[in-house]
């Protein structure tokens, strides 16, 4: 028997009666009891019995750790800790909510960078306050049902299998055709992803003959900025902005297109007009204050990286970068007590090998930027024993920071080893190439580095080669093993990275599936995901990997399986 529930306009609602209320878990965020209780209320009216609630963003983190919610009712302002952006941020970024959960933002809050911070992380819907019972379930049950046309695609996203995902988009308009512009609009995005800028576009400038969509306007300027075809790109963002000035995306496109076009003051106002219109993202304010570093502009730098750290003390996306740069910023300004007490508070509030690394050179930094060269080298000196003791690198930018330090200070070996390191692990990068050459320049080192570089690029070339042929002419086993050497000796090449997975879902292709070699290709791309997203090869060898897994089929209950996989990666509390 079907139950028919009563809206607070009194009519029967048949929409609301399709989906089964009465089991699905929810969980009421709001620091004032009173609007806890009428949204709790609101829905029991419509069945819901398991109702948590909580009054700050640290105890939602602890519910939402803790349990799978069907449903998520949050408001903004949650008082002391987190707000509510910063409760559906870490909830996005640490996969808590599973693909067909319903998050919606409740609030008073009506001021557009609210409202624009708050639409960055994406809540299903942004309600505003006051409501009434009515509007709140005609709104849930509108973002319920269009939740489920893409659940199966979520599943698919969340495993990274962009290609599938991209797929199930257009099986999912030929049966939901009034959803068909958001799932276009996925679609392409999901072929970005997956390195298919080709298809991308086709998909996009279709969208566009029907309407001018900014986001595909957009997303046809970041297909042309991938291409090498800045100019273009940076009219494309220009023209988006001059038709909307409140969309955000087009602004980091921008900023990113100027700086690649030489005009680094151009892209730092950008950046500035932005961080002004959506001033609550972390990694915004990141980019600014860094901008504005490499520019010199020391008061625009401070700014940025002030509120970076301030709002950024209780989200998920806080980072060390902000507390370094704003030491550096004490070092230039002759601050030296205050920007020590920075690095101080860096090591204390992110622990950790690469935190007391990067703190060391930025101490070595600051030393040299505010005149005291004295403990400049003595830092350089203490680096140069740690290069001497250590024979793993850290990662590209730590390195290439590391080298400029030591370069300034008069170390001259270190240094030459670190960049040559960097080149090997970014042989075929002409952009990093480019800036590793002019830190050579600068320190009058240009031919010597030309002759280190081009070294390092064939030392790169032979060891990928060496690879490639033993696969190439049937001795297998000795690729594998051979590239796994590779891979200790360059740990981010990416093509070495990309050969080496290739070559694992060879071996099982030919010799049937192995649950190790499956765990080790799957590592090795989800390291190459971590260096650099959307490369075209990783979404291909994703697809190839997932379709050796035994009994793999895209049925209803395979589906099923897969959700029920997340919700258990969902209620499991983040190491």
């Amino acid at each position: 028997m079907t139950t028919t529930y009563i809206t607070a306009s009194g009519a029967p609602s048949a929409d609301i009666a399709d989906v089964d209320w009465a089991e699905k878990r929810y969980l009421i965020v709001d620091d004032f009891v009173g609007i806890r209780q009428l949204l709790r209320e609101s829905l029991r009216n419509i069945g819901a019995k398991h109702i948590d609630q909580a009054s700050s963003g640290g105890e939602a983190m602890t519910l939402l750790l803790r349990t799978h919610y069907d449903v998520v009712l949050c408001d903004f302002n949650l008082g002391e800790g987190k707000n509510g952006q910063q409760v559906l941020e870490e909830a996005r970024v640490r996969n808590l909510m599973i693909p067909s959960s319903v998050w919606l933002m409740v609030s008073a809050e009506k001021s557009v960078e609210s409202v624009m911070g708050a639409a960055e992380h994406q809540p299903d819907a942004y309600v505003i306050k006051p409501i009434t019972e009515g509007v709140l379930l005609t709104r849930l049950n509108r973002v319920w049902h269009k939740k489920q046309v893409f659940r199966e695609i979520d599943a698919a996203y969340i495993e990274k299998d962009y290609l599938r995902a991209a797929k199930l988009c257009d099986a999912q308009v030929a049966q939901h055709k009034v959803h068909e512009i958001d799932l276009m609009r996925l679609k392409a995005s999901l072929l970005l992803k997956a390195g298919e800028p080709d298809k991308a576009r086709t998909v996009y400038e279709r969208l566009l003959e029907e309407r001018e969509y900014n986001w595909a306007r957009t997303g046809l300027g970041r297909i042309r900025l991938a291409n090498g075809d800045h100019e273009a790109a940076r009219q494309m963002f220009q023209g988006v902005i001059a038709e909307n000035r409140f969309y955000i995306d087009a602004y980091d496109q921008l900023a990113g297109a100027l700086t690649l076009l030489g005009r680094h003051e151009d892209a730092c106002g950008v950046l500035e007009k932005a961080a002004k219109l959506s001033p609550n993202s972390v990694p915004r304010q990141r980019s600014l204050g860094n901008t504005a570093l490499r520019l010199g502009n020391i008061p625009l730098a401070e700014h940025a990286f002030r509120k970076c750290i301030a709002i950024g003390e209780y989200s998920i996306a806080r980072t060390v970068d902000a507390y370094l740069g704003m030491a550096r910023v004490c070092g230039m300004k002759g601050d030296i007590k205050e920007a020590l007490r920075l690095l101080a508070a860096a090591q204390r509030d992110f622990p950790g090998d690469v935190v007391q690394l990067r703190s060391k050179i930025t101490e070595g930094l600051v030393y040299h930027e505010s005149g005291d060269f004295r403990r400049a080298r003595k830092s350089g000196d203490e680096l140069e024993a740690l290069l001497q003791r250590e024979s793993k690198r850290p990662q590209t930018a730590t390195c290439i920071e590391m080298a400029t330090l030591l370069f300034a200070v008069g170390v001259k070996d270190a240094p030459v080893e670190l960049l040559c390191h960097v080149i090997r692990n970014n042989h075929d990068n002409p952009v990093l190439v480019e800036e590793v050459q002019k830190i050579f320049d600068k320190a009058r080192m240009g031919d010597e580095g030309m002759e280190y570089i081009a070294g390092a690029r064939r030392e790169a070339n032979e060891i990928m080669n060496k690879g490639v042929l033993l696969w190439k002419t049937g001795k297998l086993e000795e690729a594998v093993e051979w590239m796994r050497d590779a891979r200790v000796r360059l740990p981010d090449n990416m093509r070495i990275l990309f050969n080496s997975a290739q070559m694992l879902i060879n071996h099982m292709q030919l010799h049937g599936y192995d649950e190790a070699l499956m765990v080790e290709a799957n590592g090795v791309l989800m390291h190459v995901d971590e260096l650099a997203a959307g490369q075209q090869r990783f979404a291909q060898l994703v697809e190839q990997l997932q379709m050796l897994i035994p009994g793999r089929a895209e049925t209803p209950e395979a589906i099923d399986a897969e959700i029920d996989a997340l919700r258990g990666v969902a209620e499991a509390p983040a190491a």
